[in-house]
């Protein structure tokens, strides 16, 4: 490839209106979710699924992007990783929808807080990456953080932790899917698709599903999950390919943040003394590490320095990110 062909390292106007705006929808989701409180969780994750593969297959259609997808699903072991891939992300959801609906909001927001540092500690641990002390630092205080919240209740807060581990481990595999991002979710909604409409339709059969059964407002809801659902997520994948590392580092704590204060103020979740003490230390941490990583991509573009008395060359106006 060559440096022609290359994303500029630098920030677009366009790419923060797509990455700001999945960050602002995503943060607002559980306000969605929370409508939906009163269908089990499988369900809703069905219709996830479901209403999901149009939205995404009309957008690679429109952009004229099927014929990676026509591959990938000729090739058996895209087909594994996908497959892999597809179900961490529908346990994240059934994960986040029962808990949106159990009434612990804020324990969503302190998983999508600690995601990122655990991304940076599965980096280290399988992919050999070096931790600088600032990550360490992070690291460390989330950790404790944990350790507060479950010395409190007596338990380890298992919604944080799952989401956590299933979102930390979704994204780890699919940055080894050789798929463009939209192609890789249009594939693990296909994938998912058969089970999905087992559900749905077992349901409907039993008398107990809520598209056909319930009222126009769930039906309403139900269909436009798959809008809420890969909405966000193809805005986010346009919007990182022109935004630079570190400023991507930062819109990601949008969302949490939404969802922390959709929590307290909105739905009126219990911000008891243990959360007083684990989210400042959580912020902290993000702190710490949001300083490290704009450190990082600070010398990754720094241009070379030409020797004394010499002319530098002149270089390229798309340097590799």
């Amino acid at each position: 490839m060559s440096d022609a062909t290359l994303p500029r390292n630098e920030d677009s106007l366009r790419g923060m209106g797509f990455a700001l705006s999945a960050y602002l929808l995503w943060g607002v989701l559980p306000i969605y979710m929370k409508a939906l409180a009163h269908v089990p969780p499988h369900e809703v994750v069905a219709h996830r699924v479901i209403w999901s593969v149009p939205v995404a297959l009309g957008v690679l259609v429109a952009l004229g992007r099927t014929s990676e997808l026509r591959v990938a699903l000729q090739s058996p072991r895209l087909l594994l990783m996908a497959s892999v891939t597809a179900a961490l992300i529908s346990v994240n959801w059934g994960i986040y929808v029962w808990a949106i609906g159990a009434g612990q909001t804020l324990d969503t927001a302190l998983g999508y807080y600690i995601n990122p540092l655990f991304s940076v500690f599965l980096g280290a641990v399988l992919l050999g990456e070096r931790l600088g002390r600032l990550q360490l630092a992070a690291i460390a205080l989330a950790v404790a953080a944990v350790v507060v919240l479950t010395v409190e209740a007596g338990r380890l807060p298992f919604v944080a932790i799952s989401l956590t581990f299933t979102w930390g481990g979704y994204a780890y595999l699919k940055k080894s899917l050789p798929l463009g991002p939209n192609q890789g979710f249009l594939l693990e909604v296909l994938i998912l698709l058969l089970p999905a409409l087992a559900i749905a339709i077992w349901l409907e059969v039993q008398g107990t599903g809520h598209f056909l059964g319930g009222s126009l407002s769930d039906r309403a809801l139900l269909l436009g999950t798959g809008i809420i659902t890969a909405t966000p997520l193809m805005l986010y994948a346009n919007g990182a390919k022109l935004l630079r590392l570190s400023t991507i580092g930062f819109l990601q704590y949008v969302s949490p943040t939404l969802i922390f204060l959709t929590a307290v103020f909105v739905f009126n979740e219990l911000f008891g003394r243990a959360e007083a003490i684990a989210f400042p230390m959580i912020w902290a941490a993000l702190a710490i590490y949001t300083v490290g990583l704009i450190r990082g991509a600070r010398g990754q573009v720094r241009p070379p320095q030409a020797p004394r008395g010499r002319t530098a060359p002149e270089t390229s106006s798309h340097p590799r990110s």
